[in-house]
C-alpha cells in the first residue's frame, strides 16, 4: 500500500494532481479544498489512500491523516464510494465534516454532489458513534471557523501514535486549542 506521497506538484487537474516523487508522477484525486489548497511546484506531503477495483487502481490524497481516517470511515457506509466520500470531504475543512456527522446533520451532508438524502442519513446511522463528540453545535464564531480550517496537528499526532478519531476527538475534548501541539498532545495523553 501506498500510505503517502511527499513531492513537487507538477500538474493540476480537475480536483486532482500530479505529484513528482523522485522523477515518478503519481496521479492523486483531491478534495476541492486540499486542490484550492496547492500550487505548481510546491513541495508536499499527502497521504493516501490505494483504491484498487478489478479495472483500475487510484490514490486518492489528504493533507491531514485526519481527513484520511474520516475518508477511510465514509467508504465503509453502504453506498458511499471513493467518489461521494470525496465530495463530502469536499464540503468543508475535516473538523467541520466530522463535526456534521458527530451532530446528526444529514442535511449537511446531502450537500455533498452525488449524496442524496438517504445516503446522508446513512452516514449518520453508521458513523456518528465513530467519529467522536462534537465540538460545537449551530453556528460558529469567525475565531472557531478560523481554527477549524486549519489541520489540528495534534489530533493528527494522536492518530499516529495508535487512536482512533474518535478517541482522539474525546482526548482533546476540553483542552485549549491555542496551546501548543506538544502541550495538547500531552494533555490528551494524561487523561488516557
Amino acid at each position: 500500500m501506498i500510505a503517502h506521497v511527499r513531492g513537487q506538484v507538477a500538474e493540476k487537474f480537475a480536483n486532482s494532481a500530479i505529484i513528482d516523487v523522485n522523477g515518478v508522477g503519481y496521479e492523486v484525486s483531491l478534495t476541492a479544498i486540499d486542490f484550492d489548497d496547492i500550487n505548481l511546484n510546491d513541495d508536499i506531503k499527502l497521504y493516501t489512500y490505494h483504491h484498487i477495483r478489478e479495472q483500475s487502481e487510484e490514490l486518492f490524497g489528504f493533507s491531514s491523516l485526519a481527513a484520511k481516517k474520516l475518508f477511510e470511515l465514509l467508504i465503509t457506509v453502504q453506498g458511499i464510494g471513493p467518489k461521494a466520500a470525496m465530495a463530502i470531504l469536499s464540503l468543508a475543512p475535516v473538523e467541520e465534516v466530522r463535526n456534521a456527522i458527530a451532530n446528526a446533520d444529514a442535511g449537511y451532508i446531502s450537500k455533498a454532489s452525488g449524496v442524496g438524502k438517504k445516503s446522508a442519513e446513512r452516514v449518520i446511522v453508521d458513523l456518528k458513534d465513530k467519529v467522536g463528540l462534537p465540538t460545537y453545535y449551530g453556528r460558529k464564531t469567525e475565531p472557531e471557523q478560523q481554527s477549524l480550517s486549519k489541520n489540528d496537528d495534534a489530533l493528527d499526532a494522536l492518530m499516529s501514535l495508535g487512536f482512533t478519531l474518535a478517541d482522539a476527538t474525546k482526548a482533546l475534548d476540553g483542552i485549549d486549542i491555542n496551546l501548543p501541539v506538544e502541550d495538547r498532545i500531552r494533555e490528551a495523553l494524561k487523561k488516557r
